[in-house]
């Protein structure tokens, strides 16, 4: 039986407060666990406005509603409206998630500032940043966090090193197509990474035909190829405007026999000692503007690896 394994990415002050409980419901509905990955300081989203120059931001934004879907208020913070600490101000609606029984982690402490600049920051700054979400996480939670998943699936090699050192036991740090040990440095790191393995609604709906109203039927195509998989999506969107579709994707994948839950559900069908090393590198994926955390092959032989 294949697996799939729901990763919420929680960005903003709104996702917190209106999405997370919109997906509490329809999860419950369904009686499914998936795994919420929080940001857990300032929202800064209208920050990401200076992305305007990088290839392919325009078309999305144009193609999937970024207005409608996060709200104005929202695409001002940390530029006309200070930015609002999200831990501080929505600690319940993270707190009635792990209530509700599902698992809970850490994606950033502060989402624009980790996806727009961790690429090219030294260890300093990468620990600092990492250090905070983790104090905040266990301020809120009264544990310290056991899975990371990188706001953007944005990384430098700082960052998969630091993982193992702040006790997280799990990782979905970027895109690829099979779970892998990541090797940073010549060494293979104790934590697994389980990429996201599918394309998210926002890569999809507006490109080739595809809408609001066709894309569950497309990606449920996508996910019942036999295969384990990886499913990330977003409170802004699966937990506003797309709730129907979300809905929908619940009630295709459980009908179709698949083991749907957290990343911890399915982390616990693998050998985890077992699984491929690999490289750690940047690549693109098609309706994503950038460049991506993937893993990449290593040169045949042990050479290099400790």
């Amino acid at each position: 039986m294949a697996t799939l394994a729901l990763k919420v990415d929680v960005d903003t002050l709104r996702g917190t407060r209106e999405g997370v409980p919109t997906l509490l419901r329809l999860l419950a509905r369904h009686r499914l666990r998936a795994t919420f990955l929080f940001s857990l300081g300032p929202d800064h989203t209208g920050r990401a406005l200076k992305r305007v120059f990088r290839p392919g931001f325009l078309a999305k934004v144009r193609r999937t509603s970024v207005t409608s879907h996060y709200g104005l208020k929202t695409l001002l913070y940390g530029t006309l409206l200070p930015g609002p600490d999200i831990g501080r101000l929505a600690a319940e609606p993270m707190r009635a998630t792990y209530r509700a029984g599902h698992e809970v982690g850490v994606h950033t402490w502060d989402h624009i500032l980790w996806q727009d600049n961790v690429a090219r920051k030294d260890a300093a700054w990468t620990r600092r940043q990492m250090r905070l979400a983790v104090d905040r996480f266990a301020e809120i939670f009264g544990h310290a966090p056991k899975v990371h998943g990188a706001a953007g699936w944005q990384m430098n090699d700082a960052a998969y090193l630091l993982e193992e050192e702040l006790g997280f036991t799990l990782a979905s740090d970027g895109r690829g197509d099979a779970p892998y040990r990541p090797v940073v440095h010549g060494r293979a790191l104790a934590v697994p990474q389980l990429p996201t393995t599918l394309p998210t609604l926002d890569e999809l709906i507006g490109v080739d035909g595809i809408t609001p109203e066709n894309v569950a039927a497309h990606l449920l195509k996508l996910s019942l190829d036999g295969r384990d998989h990886v499913y990330t999506l977003h409170a802004e969107l699966e937990g506003g405007q797309l709730a129907p579709v979300f809905d929908a994707l619940l009630t295709g994948w459980s009908q179709s026999g698949l083991r749907v839950g957290s990343m911890a559900d399915y982390a616990a069908t693998l050998d985890l000692g077992a699984l491929p090393r690999k490289g750690v590198g940047m690549g693109t994926v098609p309706g994503r503007s950038g460049v991506l955390a993937v893993p990449v092959n290593l040169p045949p032989g042990p050479a290099g690896l400790a």
